[in-house]
């Protein structure tokens, strides 16, 4: 019998990861339409460090015909013999918060020309409940001219990847597996489970897995607004949130949540997928898209709440010189994808001030190429009017502050993350 071949269509943050896992057992084609990605990683080396580069060269293979092992390409001819494809393409959001679908159509055109009968599409990019059926089999249907759950089939395995999570890796978080038919879904499923040590579950269908991971960050994200509007109110009383949160916490049962800035590629961009479709279908979501508002609305709000800061220690605040910590959209990680950290620049540039960002975990050209904003490795020398730490990377605890603040300067701490003692104001 011949052996399972898996073809990974999509190498960033979720694909890498699930790539190097497979490869162990299996002979892996990963497929990036981004040369450079492709050069990088045969080369033995990932930006986004979500693999390490001796994880990554101890799978690698020089020719993707070798067994076990992963051979990294941008030729979609070098997948034409696996028998299972796993799509890990990114599912953004357009301006006005509606689904970018074609990062996967583009994927399953690329599958649909090279599908043979008997194949599997797994597909693991977020999206809202019947995108698998109703948007992308079509796609690989018209594309490959085979008929779908007769020739080929389908699953649906939603990524549950923490980018800079180096405890919760892909093997040790519990995957949920589905398929078109009963019997491809224990198919998909034992494939999984083959890699995942945690274990999986298998969802009776595909919608049922697809909805199971938009309300996952839908859920959080609604917490999230919750304690942003606690910060909000207990700001108007003069009392610290995260004392209120600690002492609340001493209760079994009170979530763990904290205020803060809700970018990403998945929380703040998710719910949007599951109201589109329940707008589609005539149900307009109040909870969800409140907390939608209030959390995207929150880098207009710690501006203002800045800027007051500045005006109480009589810091002009047109011209003034701020010290931004952070532009990732999470601590300890290179991922700037929809950081929300740049809703804040904006609104304090709107405010006249002089803006000088700083992060040694962001990559310097790729902050300029998605948001045509200057990001610095190093602290320039100088003093700042005001600091703003809005990313906790562990290594600004390095920072000395008394060396890039004057006499009459602000601290404001987004995280919670620095000393009382050092910090003016948390959110």
């Amino acid at each position: 019998m011949k052996k399972d071949k898996i073809a990974i269509i999509g190498l960033g943050y979720v694909g890498l990861p699930l790539a190097r896992l497979f490869a162990t057992k299996y002979s892996v084609v990963g497929f990036d339409i981004n040369e450079n990605r492709i050069s990088e990683l045969m080369s033995g080396i990932d930006s986004t460090l979500e693999v390490n580069n001796k994880s990554l060269q101890s799978v690698l293979l020089n020719d993707p015909c070798e067994s076990n092992g992963l051979f990294c390409t941008n030729q979609s001819d070098e997948i034409k013999d696996c028998n299972y494809f796993i799509i890990t393409v990114p599912t953004p959001v357009d301006k006005n918060n509606r689904p970018i679908l074609k990062p996967l159509i583009k994927a399953s055109e690329t599958v649909g020309k090279v599908l043979k009968k008997g194949d599997i599409v797994i597909y693991e990019s977020t999206v809202y409940p019947g995108a698998t059926e109703e948007d992308c089999v079509p796609v690989l249907e018209r594309v490959s001219g085979l008929c779908f759950n007769k020739d080929f089939y389908a699953g649906y395995s939603p990524e549950r990847i923490n980018p800079g999570d180096k405890e919760h890796t892909v093997e040790k978080i519990l995957k949920v597996t589905s398929g078109s038919t009963d019997e491809v879904g224990q198919k998909v499923n034992d494939l999984y489970k083959s890699v995942i040590t945690a274990g999986t579950h298998l969802a009776p269908t595909i919608k049922v897995a697809e909805a199971s991971k938009v309300i996952e960050n839908s859920q959080r994200d609604i917490n999230i607004a919750f304690v942003n509007e606690l910060s909000k109110i207990f700001n108007l009383l003069e009392i610290n949130t995260y004392d209120v949160l600690k002492a609340a916490g001493t209760k079994w049962n009170f979530l763990p949540f904290k205020p803060g800035l809700v970018g990403g590629h998945c929380i703040g961009v998710d719910p949007y997928y599951l109201a589109q479709k329940a707008q589609e279908n005539g149900y307009h979501p109040e909870i969800i898209l409140a907390g939608r508002r209030l959390n995207d609305g929150m880098g207009d709000y710690v501006a203002s709440e800045i800027v007051k800061c500045m005006i109480k220690k009589n810091i002009a605040v047109n011209g003034s010189k701020i010290l931004i910590l952070g532009i990732t959209f999470k601590e300890n990680c290179p991922d700037v994808r929809n950081t929300k950290v740049v809703d804040l620049i904006k609104a304090l540039k709107d405010y006249g001030t002089d803006l000088i960002i700083h992060d040694p975990w962001a990559d310097e050209n790729e902050v300029l190429e998605e948001y045509g904003l200057s990001s610095k490795k190093e602290i320039p020398e100088g003093k700042f009017d005001a600091i703003v730490l809005t990313v906790a990377h562990n290594i600004f605890n390095e920072i000395n502050f008394s060396k890039i603040k004057s006499n009459n300067s602000i601290i404001y701490d987004l995280k919670n993350f620095l000393d009382n003692s050092i910090s003016d104001k948390t959110l």
